[in-house]
């Protein structure tokens, strides 16, 4: 006799979500791509690997993602992958790649892999969602991404969201910056974090990024980078906080907001969820990257484009709790009690959902006390009851499921009209 098998679970980092859970992220995801549509943005699709060059020159060799956090592999041909770490990158080269006509608005919906400590909320597979926009350095479309995120997070309900921004100035100005920076952590260096007493000198912007206190003391008493920008990188940023201003959309300077990666410049934003506690509030974010196409071996093309991770986004709606809005439960309309021995679900099933209602039913002939425990846990609003009297007269029982009066719960129709009288139920 074989020894029994111990049962395979999923990988340390990773979670299954199954329902009633993932209606949570239909629902979600759902909402998102209609706020794509409205905004012009088109659904692309690209590999979850990509050579690992894509990501090195994109987010920085020398970045914690790159040298800690990214799944790199060999395949058969010892050519060198690395798994999607975040969204930005794959689509602009796919865009440099197909030279779309711009500007190019697409948006994104996939998994990202990151060999990180497991947290609330962070996993080393998550799911990100996002938009960007390629061809154009109009600080109009600056505006446009931060209100598509805004718009999206109070239409899941979330009101405790604050906005916070930047701009990291071009190459030239920001060059200016960072020897100033560099030269004011020469000589705080012994009170830097211990990784950045270490290698601040590599990448000064990386302490600003740094969440340890060490670090947020030293830098906060230094140069500042908004008080650094040349005349035009300032005029884009005016720009920018003027048009989310004229949008009701209030922003918070935060000058140490540089963000984690290289291909960053002029404004970069995050968006934080107050309702979250610790360090970990961060629900969006992202910026413009007006070199990142070079990188990668395009044309010179401005972009800009945010990202939201998804697990994140329904940590925040629970600690506001608003997770169980409608949005977000995509619950069915209908479940059918067949009890006639006919076997009379089948069309009647079909008729529904054909209709447009979402529709279940029991199966393996259950009795109909077990049948209707199920219609109960299901979630249906109303049940749809055909028994042996029923099914010869050609009638159907409906019974509201939710409500407490039993004897104005149900009512009994002809199975010709049940299409009309459910559409008119549901619109009540």
């Amino acid at each position: 006799m074989s020894e029994p098998v111990t049962p395979f679970q999923a990988p340390v980092g990773t979670h299954d979500v199954l329902g009633p859970e993932s209606a949570k992220w239909e629902g979600l995801i759902a909402t998102f791509a209609d706020f794509a549509y409205r905004y012009g943005f088109s659904l692309v699709l690209t590999p979850l690997f990509e050579e690992v060059g894509v990501f090195n020159r994109g987010i920085g060799e020398d970045s914690d993602v790159a040298k800690k956090e990214m799944y790199i592999f060999e395949d058969r041909g010892q050519r060198r992958f690395a798994l999607r770490p975040e969204g930005t990158a794959s689509l602009v080269r796919a865009f440099v790649q197909h030279q779309p006509k711009t500007p190019w608005k697409a948006w994104y919906i996939t998994p990202a892999f990151r060999y990180e400590r497991p947290q609330a909320g962070r996993y080393r597979q998550h799911h990100q969602l996002g938009v960007e926009v390629l061809g154009t350095d109009d600080p109009a479309v600056d505006v446009e991404v931060i209100a598509l995120a805004w718009r999206f997070y109070a239409a899941l309900g979330l009101t405790r969201v604050r906005l916070l921004i930047n701009s990291m100035g071009h190459e030239e100005c920001r060059a200016d910056y960072v020897a100033l920076l560099r030269e004011h952590l020469a000589s705080q260096a012994v009170w830097l974090c211990d990784e950045h007493q270490k290698s601040w000198w590599e990448n000064p912007l990386r302490v600003l990024d740094c969440k340890k206190d060490a670090c947020i003391n030293v830098t906060i008493e230094g140069p500042m980078l908004p008080d650094h920008l040349c005349d035009d990188c300032r005029d884009h940023f005016q720009r920018v906080v003027a048009g989310l201003s004229s949008l009701g959309i209030a922003s918070t300077l935060d000058p140490r907001l540089v963000r984690g990666f290289d291909y960053y410049t002029r404004t970069t934003f995050e968006f934080v969820a107050e309702a979250l506690e610790g360090a970990q509030k961060s629900i969006g974010g992202g910026g413009r990257y007006d070199r990142l196409s070079e990188q990668l071996g395009g044309k010179p093309t401005s972009g800009i484009g945010f990202g939201s991770g998804v697990e994140r986004l329904l940590l925040a709606l629970e600690a506001e709790g608003v997770a169980d809005r409608d949005l977000l439960n995509r619950t069915l309309d209908l479940f059918v009690v067949d009890t006639s021995g006919e076997d009379a679900a089948t069309a009647l099933v079909d008729r529904l959902r054909s209709a447009g209602f979402a529709t279940d039913r029991a199966y393996d002939r259950r009795s109909m006390k077990a049948q209707m425990k199920v219609a109960d846990k299901s979630g249906a609003r109303y049940a749809i009851l055909v028994g042996p009297q029923e099914y010869a007269a050609g009638e159907v029982t409906i019974r509201d499921l939710r409500s407490e009066n039993f004897g104005q719960a149900q009512q009994t129709v002809a199975q010709k009209d049940i299409v009309a009288t459910i559409s008119d139920l549901l619109t009540k």
